[in-house]
C-alpha cells in the first residue's frame, strides 16, 4: 500500500502521460476482459500488460510483484469456486468434492482475468499522483470541482493512514507498562487502536469539508492552477493500448479459442 501511495517517477514514461488518458486505458481493457471466457487470451494480455506496466514505471520486481498478491489471492479463490462447483466432465473426484474441466477452464479464465486487471490497476497507481489525477479529471473529463476535490481530499486522508497508524501503535506502548517501547498486540489492543483510528479520521474528515467549503468549494467558474493537457504522446498511448487489445482479441477468435459470456451457462 505505501509503495502504491508513493510519488510516481518522474522520468518514467507512463508518468509523463495525461491520467484521463490512463484512466480511460484502463476502462477499455477491464470492460473488454470480462467478455472474455477462455483462459488463453486473458493470458497472453496479462504477459502484454505485465511487460508494459515494468517497463512504463520502472518499478522494483518485488514492488510489482507484492502489489499484485491481492489479485492473486482473489483469483485462486476463483479458480477453486469454479473448479468444485460447476458441472462438467469430471477429472477427480474424492468424497464430496470433484474437480470438473469446464470449471478449470471458466475458472483459469476468471482468475487470470483477475490478474490482468490487477496489473493495469498497479500501472496506474504507480504512475499517477492524486493531485495530476484530480485536476486532470475536472480539467480534461469536465467533472465538477466538489467531486474531483473531495476525492482528492479523501485519497490524501488515505496517504496519511498508515502514519496515523503507527503514530496511534506507538502511543499505546508508551502507556502499556512492560513493552519496552514495543507496541503490545493482541486482539483487545487492535480493536482500541481501529477505533481511535476511526475517529481520528472522522475528526481529521469533519476539519477537511470545512475547510473545502470555507474556500468555496463547488462555486463556479473556477480556474486551474497547473492545467494537464492533452497530448499527442497521450492519444498514442490509448490508440496503442486499443489496437493491442483489439489484435489479441482478434487472433484469439480466428484462432478459435475466444470463449464469450456463453460460457458461464453452457
Amino acid at each position: 500500500m505505501t509503495a502504491l501511495t508513493r510519488a510516481p517517477l518522474d522520468d518514467a514514461p507512463l508518468s509523463r502521460r495525461n491520467p484521463t488518458v490512463k484512466l480511460a486505458s484502463l476502462t477499455a481493457v477491464s470492460l473488454a476482459v470480462v467478455f472474455v471466457l477462455d483462459p488463453l487470451t486473458p493470458l497472453v494480455l496479462y504477459v502484454l500488460a505485465l511487460a508494459a506496466v515494468a517497463v512504463g514505471t520502472r518499478a522494483a520486481p518485488r514492488t510489482l510483484a507484492l502489489a499484485q498478491l491481492p489479485f492473486l489471492v482473489f483469483g485462486l479463490g476463483v479458480l477453486s469456486v469454479n473448479v468444485l462447483t460447476r458441472p462438467g466432465e469430471v477429472l477427480w473426484q474424492w468424497g464430496v468434492l470433484r474437480v470438473t474441466a469446464e470449471g478449470f477452464e471458466v475458472g483459469a479464465a476468471l482468475g487470470v482475468r483477475s490478474l490482468v486487471i490487477g496489473v493495469c490497476v498497479v500501472g496506474f497507481l504507480l504512475s499517477t499522483d492524486g493531485v495530476a489525477l484530480m485536476t486532470s479529471l475536472h480539467h480534461n473529463a469536465r467533472l465538477g470541482a466538489r467531486m474531483t476535490y473531495a476525492v482528492l481530499a479523501g485519497y490524501r486522508m488515505l496517504q496519511e493512514m498508515p502514519r496515523e497508524w503507527s503514530t496511534i501503535r506507538h502511543a499505546h506502548a508508551a502507556r502499556s507498562p512492560g513493552v519496552r517501547g514495543r507496541p503490545p498486540r493482541g486482539a483487545r489492543h487492535l480493536a482500541g487502536v481501529v477505533f481511535t483510528l476511526l475517529v481520528v479520521s472522522l475528526r481529521k474528515g469533519e476539519r477537511m469539508a470545512q475547510a473545502l467549503e470555507s474556500r468555496g468549494l463547488g462555486l463556479a467558474p473556477r480556474t486551474t492552477w497547473r492545467p494537464t493537457p492533452v497530448r499527442g504522446a497521450d492519444w498514442a498511448l490509448l490508440a496503442g493500448v486499443l489496437a493491442v487489445l483489439t489484435a489479441v482479441l482478434v487472433v484469439s477468435h480466428l484462432a478459435g479459442t475466444l470463449r464469450g459470456p456463453g460460457a458461464l451457462f453452457g
